[in-house]
């Protein structure tokens, strides 16, 4: 599976991006797809993963502020980012999985890694 990311730029404080991550070579149905992000000089972090049956989740740090979405038609997933704050810097990667829903925040689970797509927030 290839996954491509896409959609980063640079946003003022209390802005919104949505970043997407096609695939190909496999359908984002077929597995959780999870977005992670790595700051600065931090490790990468689990955001949010959408099961493949439906299940969403989110670290407690975006939560009400992202949303995780499939569009199963153009076999992407997307990460609607709103109220994005300059914390919020960082490369987004999308990855996809088979691991079981409880374990889809850990990165070492996640087969297949996208190229990253840098999100800037500006304060």
């Amino acid at each position: 599976v290839q996954l491509q990311a896409s959609g980063g730029g640079l946003v003022q404080a209390g802005g919104s991006l949505t970043l997407s991550c096609a695939a190909s070579g496999g359908t984002v149905s077929s597995y959780s797809m999870g977005w992670f992000r790595q700051a600065p000089g931090k490790d990468r972090e689990f955001v949010a993963a959408f099961g493949w049956s439906g299940n969403r989740k989110y670290t407690d740090i975006v939560k009400g502020r992202f949303t995780i979405s499939r569009d199963n038609a153009k076999n992407t997933v997307y990460l609607q980012m709103n109220s994005l704050k300059p914390e919020d810097t960082a490369v987004y990667y999308c990855a996809a999985t088979s691991t079981i829903w409880g374990r889809v925040t850990e990165e070492d689970r996640y087969l297949y890694w996208g190229q990253g797509t840098q999100v800037t927030v500006s304060s």
